[in-house]
């Protein structure tokens, strides 16, 4: 994949992850920041980075429980260790850092 296209799938994801945290209005501040960082935090003052790696092609994510890494598959972003997709993962992440369901969809 050219960097290019990389770029815009990683920015079209991040766009899609800030639009799902917004319609679920959780308690939870979001901002993306220069550089194609979004950066989530939690009201107990935890956090979790998404950003994309262009060197790599992938998305990385680092949270409480770990980094994990989304490689584009031509379809969705695949975690690179457990197969998990992308938005699956942060569901689960978010609701382990919020300590309430937080339902993210693609």
């Amino acid at each position: 994949m050219e960097e290019s296209e990389f770029e815009a799938l990683a920015g079209g994801v991040l766009t899609k992850i800030e639009q799902a945290l917004e319609a679920v209005g959780a308690d939870i501040d979001y901002e993306l920041q220069a550089g194609g960082v979004l950066e989530l935090e939690f009201a107990d003052g935890s956090k979790i980075v998404i950003n994309r790696h262009a060197a790599a092609r992938e998305i990385w994510v680092a949270a409480r429980s770990g980094g994990f890494h989304f490689r584009y598959d031509g379809d969705r972003w695949i975690g690179t260790r457990d197969g998990a997709e992308l938005f699956a993962a942060l569901e689960r992440l978010a609701s382990e850092q919020a300590g309430e369901r937080v339902p993210l969809s693609a």
